[in-house]
């Protein structure tokens, strides 16, 4: 019998590239190499945590050997089922874990296999919730309990015994040799059903359905790695068609500078990358997700179209402190300053979306009616100042403009094809995007010929490479070129991309490598003709990950850490379409 349960909370959190993510589309789970579920918010992304420790709060719920061990871990190909890996001196013990897919808006199903492969283990199971237990009992192998108003139903745990000092449930597992045991967690806003889930019917639904969901990749360079991307976007998007950028909050871009970020929300720009990339592998159900999502948005806001919004599709709330220690150098915030600004590329990035869509014929009239709306935006705000893709200070951004033209000639584009009763708004929206990017051209071209920042910012940044990819100018447009090769010159360090100048520091100690930033430098280096730089760049950036495969928003190439939230889908949804597009010559 374990006699003193562990305190997790008092145990430092693990370095990012050790975390893997569970998702079901409604919500995620991030999982320690301890076994730990280390961040658990329920029913929603963005709600309140149940388990926390990864910000330093109590709740958590650990599966490890009771003995020392060298942790290890994978995902089963194309899911986010993920088995943890122990091997002790005695043998190895692994677990299977899995939220059950696709997940229920009300009620979510924890699957936990832990078994001792070829020697017999103990293993020690803790659980405890952030709030305080109310109306705990045990029936059989199965606890009950009240938490937070949530219900909670925990089965396979007969010997578990509480923990009064700690609040904690302490399960002791002693196991054979080849033996397995299952543990079932159930969270729910309702009452849950009498009868507790079965944990065979319900790993073999989740593994279907996952087989189901993420596409083989085949023509994509490295398919597994690929499809792994694909399977994470599809975990981040739940059954209303919404995108969360991350999830989680809080984890800091740079320890103690303030950037921590609530990135559990659904960001237009990020839902459309997510929607493009998809559509590289053809008609696919991201791509419609993400149409159906940035349409209802549009329709419900039109010219006043937030940058993000909750996956119900709800205002953002507001920065405030969940009450935690937060990481080391991170904080505990919630919520976030993005629902007060205005970000012209959203209107931009969604006309390119759609674009795609009709391509494939996914567009009906009131998708229709949304371009519209979209297209009357950019005409009458286009040449107000915006937060920029980098949700600065508002400003004439270069890349709003143009990306806001990009959209425009894209959408124009499929009219002759897919909606043939729009030529005539077709044409006026070719001239309009005519029209921003020559303003542009007189406002914010650099004397040496590339695009700067803003009219009175004479930097580059790597936003002003996507532009010339989404058809704003030619690829071979001179401007387009200039402003390459002044990146790569000036934001560029030993495969390394950064996304604009902060100070005169060298660029890693003023922040990490934009991961997102690495692959846009690959796709332009492919539109270029130049395969093996656009090889190079795709490598390096790929393998910026731990053992999980997921991409946080930043990479500090001196020290080899992720940094940020994760794991990050724009990062994610760049490396499926960057996967794809290399394989064209």
């Amino acid at each position: 019998m374990v006699d003193v349960a562990p305190d997790i909370a008092r145990t430092p959190p693990h370095v990012l590239h050790e975390y893997a993510i569970l998702a079901d589309g409604e919500r995620g789970a991030v999982v320690g190499p301890r076994g730990d579920i280390a961040w658990l918010c329920f029913p929603r992304w963005d709600s309140d945590p149940v388990f926390d420790t990864l910000l330093g709060g109590p709740g958590g719920y650990s599966i490890a050997p009771d003995a020392p061990y060298v942790w290890g871990g994978s995902y089963v190909e194309g899911t986010l089922i993920w088995h943890s890996r122990w091997v002790t001196n005695a043998g190895i013990v692994e677990s299977r874990e899995a939220l059950c897919y696709p997940g229920d808006p009300h009620r979510m199903v924890l699957l936990r296999r832990v078994q001792a492969l070829d020697a017999a283990a103990r293993v020690a199971v803790w659980l405890r919730p952030s709030d305080q237990w109310q109306e705990l009992h045990r029936h059989g192998d199965t606890w009950t309990a009240r938490v937070g108003g949530l219900y909670l139903r925990w089965t396979g745990a007969a010997q578990a015994h509480a923990r009064d000092r700690r609040g904690a449930l302490l399960l002791p597992l002693d196991l054979a040799a080849g033996q397995h045991h299952d543990l079932v967690l159930e969270l729910s806003d309702r009452p849950l059903p009498d009868e507790p889930v079965d944990a065979d019917t319900a790993w073999r639904a989740t593994e279907t359905a996952w087989r189901e969901a993420v596409p083989a990749c085949a023509a994509a360079l490295d398919p597994r790695h690929t499809r792994h991307s694909y399977a994470v976007l599809r975990g981040l998007t739940g059954r209303g068609g919404g995108m969360v950028a991350a999830a989680t909050t809080g984890l800091p871009e740079r320890a103690d500078a303030g950037r921590d970020y609530d990135y559990r929300y659904v960001w237009i720009r990020d839902q459309c990358y997510a929607g493009q990339a998809a559509a590289t592998i053809g008609p696919d159900p991201l791509l419609d997700d993400a149409v159906r999502f940035v349409a209802d948005r549009l329709l419900a806001d039109r010219d006043r179209l937030a940058p993000a919004y909750t996956t119900l599709g709800e205002p953002v709330p507001d920065p405030h402190s969940l009450g935690l220690p937060g990481y080391p150098g991170g904080s505990d915030l919630a919520g976030n300053r993005v629902n007060k600004q205005f970000q012209l590329d959203s209107f931009g990035e969604a006309l390119l979306l759609f674009a795609t869509a009709a391509g494939y014929d996914h567009l009906d009239g009131k998708h229709w009616d949304a371009v519209r709306l979209a297209a009357n935006a950019i005409e009458e705000h286009w040449r107000e100042p915006d937060a920029g893709i980098w949700e600065l200070d508002d400003n004439a951004w270069t890349h709003s403009r143009l990306i806001a033209a990009a959209g425009l000639r894209a959408v124009a584009a499929t009219i002759s094809q897919a909606a043939p009763s729009l030529r005539t708004e077709g044409w006026d929206w070719l001239t309009l995007a005519d029209r921003i990017v020559a303003d542009t051209s007189t406002h914010a071209l650099h004397p040496d010929g590339h695009w700067q920042r803003t009219p009175d910012d004479p930097q580059v940044d790597a936003a002003l490479l996507i532009p010339a990819l989404r058809g704003a100018t030619p690829a071979d447009d001179p401007r387009a070129l200039a402003t390459f090769d002044a990146y790569l010159r000036e934001l560029a360090d030993e495969g390394y991309a950064y996304r604009f100048r902060h100070d005169p520091r060298p660029l890693s100690e003023a922040e990490g490598s934009f991961l997102l930033c690495g692959f846009l430098v690959s796709l332009t280096h492919h539109q270029h003709g130049n395969p093996v730089q656009a090889r190079s760049w795709y490598e390096i950036t790929r393998t910026a990950t731990g053992p999980a495969r997921l991409f946080s928003e930043e990479y500090d190439a001196v020290q080899q850490q992720m940094r940020g939230n994760l794991p990050q889908a724009f990062v994610h949804a760049l490396h499926l379409e960057t996967a794809h597009r290399l394989v064209d010559p």
